[in-house]
């Protein structure tokens, strides 16, 4: 070859492999390379082509503006516009591209010309395929440095919003890291949880009602353009407002939220690499966002509980602090809540001037319901018993405007049974009403059992209700029992109840004790019995006995 082409030609070919190799830029070997063959065969019109992932297109076209730099390579298009002749970049049979130019001026290429185009073009492939190499290394390396990017962005955000213990801040991190990630100026963002306020963050872009896209958002697992979206309100709103991107927000399977972007900056795409790490970024943000819902449960939890503990604190502070000293009478009683506050109460109140001979009233009462409603609804009982005692004449009468106070001031289906016995400490006479409330147990020292049933409807229900009364006369020796259904309805793990006989029988074993003795003892029995059941209901009992 080098005494066919001689030594002019060997130096021009020399200077030339030096140019094609001095660049790694694609371009600049390129156009080197068309300069230096239409300058060498002196022609208007050269093409190149070059091998673009596996297909043949136009690289670089001079001289023939219908042919368009980026369009796939067709001969007899290439004819068509002025080229004849064809050479290939390389190897023939595995060629990088191919040259195509006019005819010279002669019309044909002589052969040592011929010789030095097959030369050039040959060193042309090298510097082709290191050009193309160091094209696919920078895309790698820039690939690589938008990894790390991405890579840091999203560690970053994971810090931050996982010390983010309020939704709507997590929520406003999430909203700024992808509009910043991407440079988009307008975004929607939100999130909701049954029990949770909603989160929403929107800045240029608005979401419809959670209910309206409840149903579109069901299905929606990846991220999806708009125009990909499901018929309906969700779709429409959004692609009147152009809007581009649609991130699901995905927890367990379900739809918690989604994130809307706009369109990025001079209409870039938002293609697999974008979605997968804006996926990304969106799983660790459900994640961030499902703590701080657990946090801010967790400290309302805390808060009610500190309420209700004070609740407790103050109930408890509604029942006698000590019971009263009565004459020939020992009082003891006992409540205790099936929850931190209870809708059970009892009372042991002076009729008159406050002395141990004066008559006394006695009450238990049981609100229905359990919780903080019923607690309340005590307290309402505690205060009207102690401002109608003393000026009624008996416990009928007090009964009777109770339950009107009652009716006129609790709803509907909230209603107080509770038992009410005066007593005289001197003689021993007692009247009792009974307004819906268990019957009361008179257990006399010679070992027979009396009751005290109802004798009127619950206390609240009915206005205008009446209320009877039983007299009675208690001797020495005597107790009677005033309890709530808490008692005789308490049941173990096979869920039978402990039973009003089995009260009897324990209030029969211990009549001999003192009234403090007794309660004590009933509760030992009823939790005996229940061996760690569940208690569901307010417990109650008080011991009224003559000495």
């Amino acid at each position: 070859m080098t005494s066919s082409l001689g030594v002019l030609r060997l130096q021009a070919l020399l200077e030339s492999a030096e140019l094609l190799h001095a660049s790694l830029e694609l371009d600049d070997l390129l156009r080197h390379l068309l300069r230096t063959v239409m300058g060498r065969l002196v022609v208007g019109r050269a093409l190149v082509a070059v091998d673009m992932d596996g297909a043949l297109r136009l690289a670089l076209v001079r001289g023939a503006p219908a042919l368009k730099a980026g369009r796939p390579f067709e001969e007899a298009e290439a004819r068509s516009a002025g080229m004849e002749l064809f050479f290939p970049i390389g190897e023939p049979d595995r060629p990088a591209g191919f040259l195509g130019v006019s005819r010279p001026p002669s019309g044909e290429l002589e052969a040592e010309e011929q010789e030095f185009l097959r030369a050039l073009l040959g060193i042309a492939a090298g510097g082709i395929a290191n050009a193309k190499a160091h094209a696919e290394a920078q895309r790698l390396n820039r690939r690589l440095d938008q990894k790390v990017q991405e890579l840091n962005t999203l560690i970053e955000f994971t810090q931050e919003a996982a010390s983010a213990f309020d939704p709507d801040e997590v929520a406003r991190v999430l909203a700024l890291t992808l509009a910043g990630q991407w440079a988009v100026s307008r975004f929607a963002l939100g999130a909701w949880k049954r029990g949770h306020p909603p989160v929403l963050r929107q800045k240029g872009l608005s979401l419809p009602p959670f209910e309206a896209m409840e149903a579109e958002l069901a299905g929606l697992s990846s991220p999806t353009a708009v125009g990909d979206l499901p018929d309906g309100a969700l779709k429409r709103q959004l692609a009147h407002q152009q809007a581009a991107l649609v991130f699901p927000l995905r927890s367990g399977g379900v739809t918690v939220g989604l994130a809307v972007l706009g369109s990025r900056p001079g209409d870039l795409a938002y293609g697999a690499a974008e979605r997968e790490f804006g996926a990304g970024l969106i799983g660790q943000a459900v994640m961030a966002l499902e703590n701080a819902w657990l946090v801010s449960e967790k400290l309302e939890r805390q808060r009610i509980e500190k309420e209700l503990a004070l609740a407790a604190s103050i109930q408890q502070g509604l029942f006698p602090s000590a019971m009263p000293s009565i004459d020939q009478l020992e009082v003891a009683a006992r409540s205790r809540p099936a929850r931190h506050v209870g809708g059970d109460y009892y009372d042991v109140l002076p009729v008159g001037a406050a002395a141990p001979g004066s008559p006394h009233l006695v009450c238990v009462a049981d609100v229905s319901g359990k919780g903080l409603a019923s607690a309340l609804l005590m307290s309402t009982m505690q205060a009207t018993l102690r401002a109608l005692v003393g000026r009624v004449t008996s416990p009928g009468v007090l009964a009777a405007s109770a339950n009107e106070l009652l009716h006129a001031t609790t709803p509907g289906n909230k209603y107080v049974t509770a038992i009410l016995l005066a007593v005289d400490p001197a003689t021993g006479t007692c009247v009792c009403t009974n307004a819906g409330h268990n019957p009361g147990i008179v257990l006399r020292a010679g070992g027979s059992v009396e009751w005290l049933p109802a004798t009127g409807l619950a206390l609240g229900l009915f206005p205008g209700a009446e209320y009877g009364e039983q007299r009675l006369s208690l001797r020495p020796g005597d107790l009677v029992a005033c309890y709530s259904d808490g008692i005789t309805e308490a049941q173990d793990q096979g869920e039978r109840e402990f039973g009003v006989d089995q009260l009897v029988s324990s209030l029969e074993a211990r009549s001999s004790l003192p009234s403090e003795a007794i309660v004590d003892g009933i509760f030992d029995d009823v939790d005996r019995f229940v061996a760690g059941a569940p208690q569901h209901d307010d417990v109650t009992l008080l011991i009224l006995r003559r000495r």
